[in-house]
């Protein structure tokens, strides 16, 4: 008989609640300031712009974004089903549902601009809630589809890294919509809400990311390690020494954590010991149980699917 273990129904539950809040946030962006300005982005949401405009100026209605979005997520999955792996598939067709679905009630709801005359102020606001959402996407293990897809695809035929086959594949869409428009400013704003997108995207994935270590020096290092342990849920590394000037043995504790709970594990310390010796370093880096998983790209990987996220190159803590 199989048991529910609560805490990873509720890893997985917290997953799901922020991948959605962040789609809704990225569709609510495109929406409500990028769509009316008739600005084209990157991604499928910027191919669907084209479409919609295209079939608009040809028979007078034209295709809606989230039709087109989620139709092109669907021929791209089934074209790279077996390159990406099934854990990807599953996780993206859940995304392009949820922002598909999200753009289809959205976009009715704004016919102009919510900052009217302000197309620069919509680019930047737009760009940044787009950024901010597809990040909270990633860090939870999430995927929207688009051109995730096209540069997972890519990099298990060649050398070409998953950034970059979505810059170019990005740069592209928004490059076309000059045939559409005729215009050098929708490519400007377009390539704005690209820089601001990516950017934003990538403070959210590090910041979740970014690491620090502690050494401690006290007395009452029995306690300050146990309390770590159980309190903060991290593990400590008790180092022997000795201190030069008094010539006594000393015990030293190596913690890693993330940066964000770095306050915790201050406050655990200090009410502890209020005297202890803290020392505390930013760290580029930590992989292995509990932090990010060490990827190595060799000969024999390349015969294996691909399933990580191609954004953060992480493997899914849960299925989506």
């Amino acid at each position: 008989m199989h048991f529910i273990n609560g805490s990873k129904v509720w890893v997985s539950a917290k997953d799901y609640i922020f991948i959605v809040f962040g789609i809704f946030l990225y569709a609510f962006g495109f929406s409500a300031f990028i769509f009316p300005e008739k600005i084209v982005i990157g991604g499928l949401a910027g191919f669907g712009t084209l479409i919609y405009f295209i079939t608009e100026m040809a028979f007078g209605k034209g295709v809606p974004v989230a039709v087109t979005q989620y139709v092109t997520n669907l021929i791209l999955l089934a074209f790279a089903f077996r390159s990406v792996g099934k854990q990807f598939v599953i996780r993206t067709i859940f995304g392009a549902t949820v922002i598909s679905l999200f753009i289809g009630v959205l976009t009715p709801l704004f016919p102009a601009p919510l900052i009217e005359q302000q197309t620069f102020m919509n680019v930047i606001i737009g760009g940044m809630l787009c950024g901010i959402g597809i990040g909270f996407v990633f860090v939870h293990n999430g995927s929207t589809g688009g051109t995730d897809i096209v540069a997972a695809m890519v990099s298990k035929k060649s050398n070409t890294t998953i950034g970059r086959t979505m810059l170019y594949c990005d740069m592209c869409i928004i490059s076309s919509s000059f045939l559409l428009f005729h215009n050098v400013d929708k490519i400007v704003y377009g390539f704005i809400v690209l820089i601001i997108t990516a950017y934003l995207t990538d403070m959210v994935i590090n910041t979740n990311r970014q690491a620090v270590q502690f050494i401690i020096f006290s007395n009452k290092w029995e306690e300050i390690a146990s309390a770590i342990t159980q309190d903060a849920n991290r593990g400590c590394t008790v180092i022997d020494g000795m201190g030069w000037y008094s010539k006594h043995s000393v015990k030293l504790l190596l913690v890693m954590c993330r940066k964000i709970e770095s306050v915790t594990i201050f406050r655990i310390i200090k009410s502890i010991d209020d005297r202890a010796f803290i020392a505390q370093s930013n760290v580029n880096g930590v992989y292995g149980e509990g932090f990010d998983k060490l990827k190595l790209k060799t000969k024999k990987a390349n015969h294996e699917q691909l399933d990580v996220n191609p954004s953060t190159q992480k493997e899914p803590d849960t299925a989506l």
